[in-house]
């Protein structure tokens, strides 16, 4: 309600009632100060509790918090004990408990990445001199897996951007494909015939440019279990989990869109983009919800399931106008 005065214009307070110019400023500026340090304590308390949960099973990582947007989800994360025990490694065989029982014969030492194709700086790269690339960040993602279930996890890594721009693409690089160790010595489930060997995994260029676009080697504060794809991997969060290959040993870049392991084994259900999408449903199963790991009571509701897996504001851009019923 505005209150006029008899002269028709507005109450006019006395001299002595209005607050000082250097008071009203000085106020603002405190003001200004306590938001950004709730915004900053907010922050601190995150990466705190996320540092909390390192489980002492591995050695630890150095790294920093994240200052990239959507870098660091207010989700719980999952127990690292889950999250090492339920996976998805096919190379160790088809169970979920399969990689946490078998992947212990992985070697890891003397691992290198072969980087080829369209690039300028090609060659192979010794897994000490990778980790020098770019600033080791702590990044808290959610991980939505095609199957329905997801968790949340404590990443650390850099940008994949960073490696791209270290190793120089040419112009007509369109697309970076991903393959994943295939060593039928000491990875079991290599030997069967679940997929066509080597995993292969693909990015548009955009895509793998993304600032969210990680290049992980390790999670919970320590170094990479071998279960969870040691030594390096990728991680995609706002795609499903297949499309972030694990223990890479080749980064290739290419004019073509590379054919994936999952779109060559089953097209009809696994298409090259696979974003996470409550409204477009697996053939077999719904996507419009999941279940997360470690929420298994009798009386757990299934959550509902976020558009590019709650990065919308991040990534959405990257699909405008594209139809994502045909681009799946």
């Amino acid at each position: 309600m505005i209150i006029r005065s008899d002269n028709g214009g507005f109450i006019h307070p006395f001299l002595e009632e209005i607050t000082p110019q250097e008071t009203y400023m000085s106020r603002r500026k405190i003001l200004r100060g306590m938001a950004a340090s709730a915004v900053g304590l907010g922050l601190a308390q995150r990466h705190a509790f996320a540092q909390s949960v390192r489980p002492g099973a591995l050695p630890a990582m150095s790294f920093v918090p994240s200052s990239a947007a959507g870098a660091v989800v207010m989700d719980k994360p999952t127990a690292y004990k889950d999250a090492t025990s339920y996976n998805n490694f096919y190379e160790f065989g088809t169970d979920k408990s399969d990689p946490a029982r078998r992947a212990s014969t992985l070697k890891t030492d003397l691992w290198s990445v072969e980087i080829e194709g369209l690039v300028k700086k090609s060659g192979r790269y010794a897994l000490e001199d990778l980790m020098k690339w770019g600033a080791m960040e702590e990044r808290i993602y959610r991980l939505r897996c095609v199957e329905g279930w997801s968790m949340v996890i404590p990443w650390v890594g850099y940008s994949l951007a960073d490696l791209i721009r270290r190793v120089e693409p040419q112009p007509g690089a369109k697309f970076v494909e991903f393959v994943t160790q295939a060593d039928p010595k000491t990875m079991p489930g290599v030997r069967g015939g679940a997929l066509d060997w080597p995993y292969v995994e693909g990015l548009r260029m955009d895509e793998a440019m993304h600032p969210l676009t990680l290049l992980a080697f390790g999670m919970y504060g320590e170094v990479m279990p071998k279960q969870n794809g040691a030594p390096l991997r990728l991680v995609v969060p706002w795609k499903y989990g297949f499309k972030s290959g694990k223990s890479l040993v080749k980064i290739r870049f290419t004019d073509k869109q590379p054919v994936s392991s999952w779109e060559k084994a089953a097209p009809q259900e696994y298409g090259f983009y696979s974003n996470v999408n409550p409204l477009v449903d697996h053939p077999r199963w719904s996507q419009a919800t999941e279940r997360r790991i470690g929420e298994d009571g009798l009386l757990a509701k299934k959550r509902k399931t976020l558009m590019f897996n709650g990065y919308e504001a991040q990534v959405g851009q990257l699909y405008a106008g594209m139809d994502l019923k045909k681009f799946f």
